[in-house]
């Protein structure tokens, strides 16, 4: 029996803001560094969120489509998520389930201003890469199973 695996590989840009401002017509550069907004429990958990949580779309399967859809969201002060946008997307209702899963996610731990020590609003992308495989069933390995195997988050 053919099963779907779909590898989610998800990458958050990750990183510091460097801002540069005039003053007097003087140019004065300096950084402002912020801790980055975090999933509960870490980037392992949300790994593991998107494999519990992400269904292949039917339409998707059907179609044969594979290939990687891009997302962006913010993560407000109170660590609830909003703007979310398909950047790109590769048809057969991927997106719209990329979407539909990141508008389920628990609330993030914001990100803090180093300077000031006061949540900001932080945007992030994720790349969620959807493949078709016939795995499942012929090891009898789970998708999830197989999904977090690719993640290098368990061994089989």
């Amino acid at each position: 029996m053919k099963k779907l695996l779909f590898l989610l590989v998800a990458m958050l840009m990750l990183g510091t803001v460097t801002t540069a401002m005039a003053q007097n017509s003087n140019k004065v550069n300096f950084q402002i560094e912020e801790e980055t907004a975090m999933f509960p429990g870490g980037i392992d958990s949300l790994y593991y969120y998107i494999c519990r949580n992400l269904s292949y779309p039917a339409e998707a399967r059907e179609q044969g489509i594979e290939g990687k859809v891009y997302v962006s969201f913010v993560i407000e002060k109170n660590g609830e998520i909003s703007s979310i946008k398909v950047l790109r997307d590769i048809g057969g209702g991927c997106g719209k389930a990329v979407v539909e899963m990141i508008k389920q996610m628990p609330k993030w731990t914001p990100g803090i201003d180093i300077q000031t020590k006061k949540p900001v609003r932080q945007k992030f992308t994720l790349p969620v890469n959807f493949t078709l495989s016939d795995l499942e069933g012929t090891d009898g390995h789970t998708t999830e199973e197989h999904c977090l195997y690719r993640m290098g988050l368990i061994e089989y």
